[in-house]
């Protein structure tokens, strides 16, 4: 199995919000991780929604990249539900299935773990580009 790599090198949304790692499984399967901190928490002191829905968002975002052929995608729609807590120091772990990929629109859906509890299942459709990134 692939190591992971960090995908959050360059200034931006995720690498302030703590960074994600990515690895292929296979070229339907991807997995994605990140650990907890302080700055992800919500007054609860469990991990925020939006920072899950975040990572979801991102983690997915970069598995239709790949399974795109390396195309810019942008999110159409995610829906999330959320299903579980974790709190400062937990590792969560990403898994993307991409579920079909069409010429113009790729559907994936995505299940956020740690410690073996699920803590959230997105869905969501990315649509295909022509844009490039921007440097």
């Amino acid at each position: 199995m692939k190591k992971f790599e960090n995908i959050s090198t360059k200034p931006g949304f995720m690498k302030h919000n703590g960074g994600l790692f990515f690895r292929e499984i296979s070229k339907k399967k991807y997995q994605f991780k990140t650990k907890v901190r302080k700055i992800n928490l919500n007054r609860a002191g469990i991990t925020h929604g939006g920072f899950l829905a975040g990572i979801i968002d991102a983690g997915s975002g970069t598995a239709v990249h790949r399974a795109s052929g390396q195309q810019v995608c942008v999110t159409i729609s995610l829906d999330v539900k959320f299903i579980g807590s974790s709190g400062i120091g937990d590792t969560i772990i990403g898994d993307v299935e991409i579920q079909k990929v069409t010429n113009s629109l790729i559907f994936m859906r995505c299940k956020l773990t740690s410690k073996k509890k699920i803590l959230a299942i997105g869905t969501g459709v990315w649509k295909k580009t022509k844009r490039t990134f921007v440097v």
